[in-house]
Parts: structure tokens; sequence; C-alpha cells
């Protein structure tokens, strides 16, 4: 029953990332207008001709992650390097990035187009609304052959380290001056760099694309093949869209987001089992150098990708408070019932409209119609499945049911919140609330169970685990006080029993401390 669940799930998970992909029709779309912009910029008689104007697509449009905005309001975001066969000895930061916006101005529909509050380092193309994306152009020149050696001393492989650019950045102090120091890029490693993480999946998947539309592996575009990274990244971009929507300035950035997880990922074919498996492991790579935070750019280790969070360390914390929901979400989900309430579960967390969408196919599946009640089990999610966590004493039957509310104390007065809400602070008191429909007399039994690294530096006494009788038997038994001592997810359990069998079982009640 489990793995049919978790099979269902998957499925979703997949459908669900293909609602959030730019469609293929909008993606060629994107796709010729950006080559139209390079075809204009090198065109024959202009004055960027004999800079042979290189221009490719960075960011999520190259690496596949791409996720359509929230609201139809909203853009995509076409990211684009215009690299010109210039040295830092010919230019400055500001006439390099000047050329480029003066040639982009000489067509009258980019002039247009422009926008006229110039960007720190990219000129912005505003399309019509009707097209939905918009193209931010970044002016860059090759990284001179000392600084590629550099890297290769560093441990980045040459065939990643030769794409290292430089770029324009108006908030440079030497940005109108002829130096040296510029700031670097190189978005061309850093897609090989990924594409060699996932690697395996990648080329299982080509083999399956060209099997199934029988043509020839190397006709195979990039852009058909979806790996379980890919869907990986674009699910939790999506969750970190619905998380942030109201707090967009402490948003956790896609880079980040996609180098932790393709550290993390290990070519898992399952998506949930991938998505599982990056979720625990990103912050493993989150490294701290002399006090401060570190995700270095694996194909530039001097590069930070952290460096916001030392200058506010408000953003650490709530990125590692929005990976925590996401453990919590993927730990509780596979406890529902069935593929509908799995479907409703995740609504809030990915949005009403891709899952709906994702579970009418489904649902639109005759292989999967017969297997659309599928019941719960005893097997206990991975994610729950701590070694510390105390399995029950007595046999479990479940003939009845018992629901669990929470609540804390503040300014004296006592708040509900639900499992797995948002993350409460440190040292507030907590009271839980046990129901039930069994009829006493009855024993009620509680369960505590703590997790990560603060609670496990208190040993035993900080993880507890075991289950253990209520202060007081019979109805006085189903309330439990506790208080928030150590971050990270932890979680409750009742248990009501009669004669030596546990006739209720509330399950879980996730709390998030932060």
């Amino acid at each position: 029953m489990f793995n049919e669940r978790k099979k269902q799930l998957s499925r979703l998970l997949e459908n669900l990332t293909d609602s959030l992909e730019i469609p293929e029709a909008r993606y060629k779309e994107a796709e010729e207008h950006y080559k139209a912009v390079g075809r204009w910029l090198g065109k024959e008689g202009s004055l960027l001709e004999r800079y042979d104007p290189d221009i490719y697509p960075q960011g999520s449009f190259r690496l596949g992650t791409v996720v359509k905005p929230i609201t139809d309001q909203d853009e995509y975001d076409i990211d684009l390097v215009c690299q010109l066969e210039l040295t830092k000895q010919d230019v400055t930061q500001i006439e390099l990035k000047q050329m480029v916006g003066n040639r982009l101005a000489e067509n009258s529909n980019y002039n247009r187009m422009i926008d006229k509050e110039e960007g720190l380092r990219c000129w912005t193309l505003q399309y019509a609304e009707d097209v939905q994306f918009h193209m931010d152009i970044l002016p860059a020149i090759p990284d001179e052959m000392d600084y590629v050696s550099l890297l290769l001393d560093s441990g980045v492989p040459e065939v990643w380290a030769k794409h290292a650019i430089c770029i324009t950045d108006k908030t440079q102090w030497n940005y109108e001056i002829y130096d040296n120091d510029w700031p670097r890029s190189n978005p061309r490693g850093y897609s090989e760099w990924f594409r060699e993480r996932m690697k395996v999946q990648f080329e299982a998947q080509r083999i399956m694309f060209a099997e199934k539309m029988r043509v020839g592996i190397e006709d195979v575009p990039d852009y058909g093949i979806k790996t379980t990274l890919q869907r990986s990244i674009q699910l939790l971009k999506r969750h970190r869209d619905i998380m942030f929507e109201d707090d967009p300035d402490d948003k956790p950035i896609s880079i980040i987001i996609t180098t932790l997880a393709a550290l993390a990922y290990s070519n898992q074919a399952d998506l949930y089992d991938a998505l599982v498996s990056i979720v625990l492991g990103m912050p493993s790579h989150i490294q701290k150098l002399n006090g401060v935070f570190w995700i270095p750019n694996p194909v530039n280790p001097k590069e930070n990708f952290a460096d916001k969070w030392n200058e506010n360390l408000r953003k650490e914390s709530k990125f590692r408070n929005w990976l925590l929901r996401v453990r919590t979400n993927l730990e509780t989900v596979l406890k529902k019932e069935d593929i509908r309430s799995i479907s409703e579960y995740l609504k809030g967390s990915f949005g009403e409209k891709v899952i709906n969408e994702s579970l009418k196919q489904i649902l639109d599946s005759d292989s999967l119609k017969a297997a659309l009640a599928v019941g719960t089990d005893s097997q206990v999610p991975s994610l729950f499945n701590v070694h510390h966590r105390q399995k029950p004493i007595w046999p479990v039957k479940n003939n009845y049911s018992v629901s669990i509310t929470g609540q804390y104390s503040y300014n004296d007065r006592w708040y509900n919140f639900s499992s797995d809400s948002n993350p409460l602070s440190k040292h507030l008191s907590l009271r839980f609330i046990a129901n039930t429909n069994l009829p006493p007399p009855f024993t009620v039994y509680w369960q505590v169970v703590n997790t990560g690294d603060e609670a496990a530096s208190f040993g035993k006494k900080g993880l507890r685990g075991g289950i253990f009788p209520a202060k007081t038997a019979g109805m006085g038994g189903l309330q439990q006080r506790e208080a928030t001592l150590y971050t990270g997810m932890h979680w409750i359990e009742c248990f009501i029993v009669k004669n030596d069998v546990c006739l209720a079982r509330s399950g879980e009640y996730v709390v998030n401390i932060q």
C-alpha cells in the first residue's frame, strides 16, 4: 500500500513539474527572440560585428529549471549573455555596456523595449504582455588566461574553467576606468558542471526519449529531457515562491537552491526519492569558514553564493526554515489516505491550479483509476524513522480516533497552532490537548520526538523519543505540557490504550522551532 501511494505521489509530482514547465511553444518563441537579438548585434556592418558577438542563455533557461510564474501577470525571466571578443585593455566596463546598449537602441523595436531604468549589470528588453517574458542581456568579455590558470590551480577542470568571463557592474568603483579587476562569472562552465551532476539520469532519459520518438539519440533536444534533479529544483523553486510570496526580500535565491540541490543529488530515478534525498542532503553542503557562511561556486571556488547571508543573518535563518518546511511537507504527505487527499494537502505548498491540473492527469489515466483509494498502513515514511523513536509497546488496532490540538502561550494568552505550521520561537510554553471518541476508562500515553543538531547535543535527554504514560489517568491525561527548547523539526503523538491494546493513535503532530 505504501509503495503504491508513493508511486502515485511521484506521478503527481512529475505532472506538477510538467505544469510548471515553460510551454514548448513559448520556449521556442523565446529562443527565436534571443537568436534575433544576436543576429542584430552581430549584423554585417554593425559596430559590434568585428568583435564577433556571441549570444547565449544562462540561468534557469539554460539549465532546464524554469518555473512558470505564479500568476498570469508575472513574466518569465530570460537571462542572456552578450559576449564580445575584447580584452580589459581594450575597453572599460561602462564602455562595454554602452556598446551593447547603443547597438540595441539602433533597432527601432528594441529601442522601444529597452527598460529606461538601466540595470546594474544588464540591459532589459520588455516584450509585449502577451509574450509574457522579458530578457536581461549581460555584456561580457572572455576572462584572461592568467585567471583561468588560477581556477585550474583551485581544482576547477579546464573544460569548465575555460568558459570564464568578465562582466559589467555599475556599482563597482572601477566601472569607468581601465582596470584588470572586473566582476566575473561563468554560466557556460556552471551549466556543464550541472549537467555532469545529472549525467546518469540525463543519458538514460535521452535513450528513452529517442526510443519513444523513434529518432537518433543525437537528434534529441536538451529541452526534451527532464531529469529528476531538474524536476526537483523546479518543485523547490515553486515551493519557495509560494512560501515567500509576501516576503520577497528574504526569498532564497535560485543559484543557492540549484547548487545545493545538485551537490546533494545521487541520480535517483524516482522523483520523490530524489527530492527527499536532496532536501536531506542540502544542509551538509553549507560551509562555515572562519565564522562566515560559504556556498562556493563550483566553477569558481572563490565566489561565495551565500555572501548576502553574512550581511543579513535573517536570510540564512529563513532559508533553513524554508528547507525545514519542505522536509515536514514531504514527511507528512505520504501519511495521507489517497491521491486526492495528497493533492489537497499539497495545494498550500504549490498552488491550487497546478495541483488540480496534475491530479486531473492521474484521474484520467486508466491505469491508475483502480488505485485511487489506497489505504494507510503501518510503514513510517523515512523522514519520521529516526533511531531514537520508540515503537509502540502494544498491538495497535486504531478502532477509535484521537486528534491533537496544539497551543502556545504568548503574553499570558493561549493561541492555537496547527501541525507543520510556521516555526515557533524558542522558550515558549506549549500544551497539547487530545480529543478521542473512545469511551473511558482508558490510559493515555504520549511520545515526544526531537530532531536536529541542537537537541542531539544534549544526548538522549534532548532527543527524547520514548513513550510515557500521562501524569494522570483517564480524561485528565489528555493534556500534555511541553516547551520549545531546541531548533528544528519535532513531533508529539498521543496513544489511547485499553486492556493493553492501543485503540486510538493520533499520528505525528509536527512542531517546527526556530
